[in-house]
């Protein structure tokens, strides 16, 4: 019947007029079932492909004309389904064979139609191959050379051909390329409609390698240049602006090829291009050419290695048992300097997977997303991590007879004049000042009473000799703030000597400031010791010691001891004088619009404008022979003291530098993290910085993001504030590649620039710059001291032990924090013992400083007499590792430890002797569970350099196999889905939290990470990493603003509250903690019912990605971020034209034998966006003028 119904349509199309058959099938094709309709369909094509009745084709084209132009996109993809590309690519055939005037009357509406169903079809270049329809369109192009509407209708389906990679090869070996170079025309004003096709379509064609390289042997390179500078010197109207960009971007996929760019730079392309781009920046209109001249330009600069010996760190640490380290293993880019030779093609329409790269990564294997608890090491060595765990055998019925050696610890301590102690804030108070408690250090070792154990890298065999080391260690810390007047005296006895970094050299401020006549207190030796301890101890007079948890004194008695390669003599002031958070909140930097172009083209004008390039190195940590010390006009750069990073300083201008960073220890890679002084700056004078060996692809310094400086003179008047600053902030990629000897035989990697501009608040200052607020490992140590000696131990159960040393010899601690026990009665002891585990952790890898500041906040609410961190201490056992990565801290890397290895990715497979604080770590997590004490919380803290906000990443089986598109069997697979409650928790009671921002899947490439291997091997249900931003939040109470220390320090505090919540509403609680919990979170709940009702007006659903900036961020110079993909202009210009010839055809009051009529025609490309006002003139029907200004020579 349908067959039938079918074969009846193909009768009216046949024997009746154009207007009752294009209406009759219309109605019916939109009114069929779809059954019906896919029989309809399939005659049209079919009668489309086979007929030669000129009226028949013309009657199908209008009904599929008007069907098309109706609704969305859904029915041309319907029409491509059914083999409409086909249809109408053997119908262009047939109408190509057939004589004229009938094949004229059809070729038209078959055009247009190719066009628009062409530009859907993601098969269409290979469907043009297949019907060897290349060959065709090219005829038909030759063929109306002197006819410009068909001609710039044939363009415009060669434009759609030439989009596949592989058509548009097959069309330039068919000599496409020379047929488009003699439409291309010299500035005129005739015919721009068919040159701006031509150009657009010559641009598509030069996306295939081989045609770009074809075109550069024939000389069309510098044609190329002479057109766009033709075009541009005489569109002084800015008329023509659609030709002048397609002429650029043919340049720019010319210069895709290494022989393309080493043409466009013998051309003298780099000097034509900045010259001519020159008079654009001043108008907006004009950003597409600004924006593409600024890839080519940043593309064809030539690359050079960065100015260093080699790209391996400055500092090596020789290995224990010679284990060498391999150079890394990357996943880089590709390198654009490295074909010379014919590449092979790829075919884009062949990609069907682009939508599902982001899942590749998740883990699909069940069996191994499931829980398996097996052990890396024998189970006999998993013993000695009862020593780190006296609170489970800790007898407190001894809690009052402590031995001598502690008491005479406490005494040395609670005489100390000039000890500072402080009131240990709640979570909701502001930070106090120096409020006066008389409180001792408690020095708490191994519990003498355990048996001996054997633990690699940290000997535990002889319990009292370890007790007496820990004290030992303590009272050399207490002598040393005790004889704070006689620092210098004492340092001088030492083999580790530190010193203060020179303070400003104005002698006129020091005076001010310091009252002091002393004029060889501020000039050091030349042996880099300071002549005198005058500047000490003023110093130390001057601070006021209104910081919390801070004291300079007990700061350098802990740097004093710290081991690092360069051997620090100097301490950084910041990290000696201490930091207090400025008294107000910075907003994220607004993006100055064209200041990503602007430093592009500025570092253009370095190459081809050299004379005013300084080029003078200023700082060298490798020669420091070859640092222009002291030299006029210029900067003095330093960085050799503890988390210092900056390898080299050149001065480009007299007031540009450019900086590189030192690659991690033992590692030719992770340059981010940096901190260095710099001094001798003038007034009022703006200092652009470029960090030159970026490695990250993008950054949140392009999205509202500023570095920290700390000002010397600032902080000696009252202001000791970290700030952050600078402006004309952008962050690009540069010219620099890691050659492949300096990178140890591995392929070249890119480098990218972070480039600021910052003016001083005063002159010959001292100030520092970091990527974000420094948290040293001395100012860890020191600030663990002071919340030992300020804790209440009536109720807070405290022991710091040193869990291993790290490979450079430095103590990482451990802490276990808990509330001491009611009384000492058995229900109460038992209470205590039967607490719940909590394994904190932070700072794995060195350069997220951010963590450290949560951790901060952690501690100080855990040991403080807040009411909630009370109950939440009797509740909970807390281990806590504060620093996992000393070493790196301590030596200013950015991720990895000493042997070179990110000690995030070693969880699996741990080494005791490479990896120890990892590997020590994890054995404590293996011997909690061995005694069914796994813990209920593990949290890693870390920072996030990419995203926005506070959040958290988990670990579920459900949530990764359905992200994936994998069937999950609930009834096999069973999941508890308590991982999401502390998430939620945190969402309504942490500012900065965000869960929208969480994700909860597992991916192969984090396998070995703390997070996966805690949730993997040790059945933790609820292990997370915490990651905090570098910049600030989009979301919440915090929305626009850039995080400072102290909202760090809260988000720390708010996860203390929120675990406090999760125990409440997971576990059994007896009535007297809920009844307690009841009357102190009351307060809570309202504060978190305010934020909830703040938040819920602005917020929203969060995504990874970044929204766009004014301007459009193309980190990589070599993608295709143009838009010459999208044909939505092709659809304005077919539009246009169509519009235009309706106009002449009523003009001249004739039809010249087309049937369809022209409002059927202006309703096949309505589309959904207003056209752009077309300013070229209107075609007329005469023969092009041929442009013979290119020769063409053998390929």
């Amino acid at each position: 019947m349908e067959e039938e119904e079918a074969l009846g349509n193909a009768v009216i199309l046949e024997g009746v007029g154009y207007n009752f058959a294009r209406d009759f099938l219309f109605n019916r094709l939109l009114s069929a079932h779809s059954e019906a309709s896919y029989l309809q369909m399939q005659v049209l094509l079919h009668t489309l492909q086979s007929s030669c009745d000129k009226d028949v084709i013309l009657n199908i084209l209008g009904v599929l004309t008007d069907l098309l132009s109706l609704g969305t996109d859904r029915r041309i993809h319907y029409l491509i389904s059914k083999g409409g590309s086909e249809a109408l690519l053997q119908a262009l055939a047939n109408a190509a064979r057939a004589e004229p005037p009938a094949a004229d009357a059809a070729l038209l509406p078959l055009l247009r139609l190719l066009a628009r169903v062409g530009r859907r079809d993601r098969k269409f270049g290979l469907k043009v191959q297949r019907l060897e329809a290349t060959d065709v369109i090219l005829s038909l192009a030759r063929k109306n050379l002197g006819h410009h509407l068909n001609l710039t209708h044939c363009l415009w389906v060669l434009r759609v051909c030439a989009s596949s990679v592989t058509a548009g090869t097959a069309l330039g070996i068919n000599g496409a390329m020379e047929l488009l170079f003699k439409v291309i025309t010299p500035y005129s004003k005739r015919h721009v409609r068919t040159v701006r096709a031509a150009v657009e379509a010559l641009a598509a064609l030069l996306k295939s390698k081989s045609n770009s390289r074809r075109a550069v042997n024939r000389g069309y390179l510098r044609g190329l240049l002479r057109l766009y500078q033709d075009w541009h010197h005489n569109d002084v109207s800015n008329n023509y602006v659609h030709i002048r960009r397609g002429l650029l971007i043919c340049l720019k996929h010319i210069t895709n090829i290494q022989l393309g760019r080493e043409t466009f730079l013998d051309s003298c392309g780099m000097e034509i291009l900045f010259t001519s781009v020159q008079d654009c920046l001043s108008c907006k209109n004009l950003d597409p050419i600004v924006t593409t001249v600024t890839q080519i330009l940043r593309k064809c600069y030539p690359k050079e290695p960065l100015p260093l010996p080699t790209v391996r760190s400055s500092y090596s640490f020789s290995l224990p048992g010679n284990v060498r380290t391999e150079p890394p293993c990357m996943l880089l880019e590709d390198d654009y300097e490295s074909d010379g030779e014919e590449e092979v093609e790829k075919d884009l329409d062949n990609d069907d997977d682009e939508t599902k790269e982001e899942d590749d990564d998740l883990e699909t294997d069940v069996n191994k997303l499931r829980s398996r608890p097996v052990l890396d090491r024998p189970e006999e060595e998993l013993k000695q991590y009862e020593a780190v765990c006296p609170e489970l055998s800790h007898n407190f019925q001894e809690l009052e007879s402590e031995s001598e050696e502690e008491k005479s610890s406490e005494d040395n301590t609670e005489n100390l004049p000039s000890t500072p102690s402080y009131f240990i804030r709640s979570a909701t108070s502001v930070k106090h000042q120096n409020i006066q408690r008389t409180q001792s250090v408690t020095v708490m070792g191994p519990d003498p009473g355990e048996e001996d154990l054997k633990v690699p890298l940290q000997s535990w065999t002889k319990k009292e000799k370890c007790r007496r080391a820990q004290i030992t260690e303590k009272r050399h810390i207490v002598e040393s703030v005790q004889d704070a007047d006689s620092l210098e005296e004492e340092d001088m006895a030492r083999s580790h000597v530190l010193t203060l970094c020179p303070l400003p050299k104005e002698i006129a401020w020091y005076k001010k400031m310091f009252n002091t006549e002393c004029e060889a207190s501020i000039n050091p030796s030349p042996g880099g010791r300071l002549k005198t301890s005058d500047m000490v101890r003023n110093l130390l007079k001057k601070h006021q010691g209104n910081m919390p948890f801070h004291s300079p004194c007990f700061y350098i008695a802990r740097a004093e001891c710290v081991k690092s390669i360069p051997d620090y003599k100097f301490l950084a002031f910041p990290d000696f004088w201490g930091h207090q958070p400025p008294p107000y909140g910075k907003p994220m930097l607004e993006r100055k619009y064209g200041v990503q172009r602007d430093k592009v083209l500025d570092d253009v004008r370095r190459l081809i404008q050299p004379g005013d390039v300084i080029g003078r190195t200023v700082f060298d940590l490798d020669e420091p022979s070859n640092s222009s010390l002291g030299a006029p006009d210029c900067l003095t750069f330093f960085s050799k003291f503890e988390s210092g990073n900056l390898r080299k300083a050149i001065q480009v201008r007299e007031f540009e530098y450019d900086l590189i960073m030192n690659a991690d220890v033992n590692s030719n890679q992770h340059h981010q993290w940096f901190y260095f002084e710099v001094r001798d700056m003038k007034l009022a004078v703006p200092y652009r910085f470029n960090i030159i060996n970026c490695e990250k692809f993008n950054s949140q310094f392009n999205y509202g993001m500023q570095l920290v400086m700390y000002s010397v003179k600032e902080a000696l008047q009252g202001r000791p504030h970290w700030l952050r600053v600078g402006y004309d902030i952008s962050y690009y990629k540069n010219h620099y590649r890691s050659c492949a000897a300096a990178a140890g035989g591995m392929r070249r990697k890119s480098y990218y620039t972070l480039a600021f501009s910052i003016t001083f608040p005063h002159e010959d200052d001292v100030c520092y710059l970091a990527y974000h607020y420094p948290y040293t490992y001395s100012t860890m140590m020191s600030h663990l001291d002071i919340l030992e000696q300020n804790r209440n131990p009536k109720k807070v159960y405290w022991r710091q032990q040193t869990l291993c040393q790290t490979l450079g010899g430095n103590p990482c601690p451990l802490l276990t924090i808990t509330a001491m026990p009611e009384s000492k009665k058995r229900d109460d002891l038992e209470q205590f013992y039967n607490r719940p585990y909590v394994f904190l952790m932070a700072r794995v890898h060195p350069g997220e400083s951010n963590a450290s500041w949560v951790m901060k906040g952690t501690l100080e609410f855990l040991v403080s007499s807040d009411p909630i961190a009370d109950l939440l201490r009797r509740c909970f056992i807390f281990k806590i590792v504060p620093m996992l990565n000393p070493d790196g801290v301590i030596n200013g890397n950015h991720r990895c430890s000493l042997s070179g290895d990110d000690l995030n990715r070693q969880w699996l497979t741990p080494s005791s002797q490479l990896h120890p604080t990892i590997y020590h770590t994890k054995g404590l997590l293996y011997y909690l569970r061995s005694i069914g004490r796994t813990p209920l919380v593990f949290c890693d803290y870390h920072g996030h350099s990419q995203k926005k906000n506070v959040f958290l990443y988990g670990c579920s089986i459900k949530e990764t196999l359905w992200q994936a598109g994998c069937m999950v069997d609930t009834a096999v697979i069973t999941e508890d889905v308590g991982y999401r409650t502390l998430p939620k928790i945190l969402d309504k009671v942490a500012p900065p939290f965000v869960m929208n921002s969480c994700s909860f899947l597992v991916e192969k490439s984090r396998e070995s990470t703390a997070r996966v291997v805690a949730w993997q091997e040790m059945g933790i249900l609820r292990s997370y990493t915490m990651e905090s931003t570098y910049c600030g939040c989009n979301h919440g109470l915090y929305k626009g603003l850039q995080l400072g220390t102290q909202e760090l320090e809260e988000m720390g505090s708010k996860f203390c509250l929120g675990l406090l919540i999760l125990h409440l509403k997971s576990l059994p609680c007896s009535k007297k903690v809920m009844a307690q919990a009841a009357l102190l979170l009351d307060l809570e709940e309202e504060i978190t019912d305010l934020r909830a009702h703040r938040s819920s007006s602005n917020s929203s659903l969060e995504t990874d990605d970044e929204p766009p900036c004014v301007e459009e961020i193309d980190y990589n110079t070599d993608s295709c971020s143009d838009g010459e993909g999208d044909f939505s202009e092709l659809d304005k210009e077919i539009q246009e034209c169509l519009s235009q010839v309706e106009e002449e055809t009523e003009d001249e009051g004739a039809t010249t034998g087309q049937t369809c009529s022209s409002k059927v025609l202006r309703g096949l490309y309505t589309s959904s966006q207003p056209a752009a006002n077309n300013m070229a003139l209107p075609l007329r029907s005469v023969p092009l003028g041929m442009y013979s200004g290119f020769e063409s020579s053998p390929a």
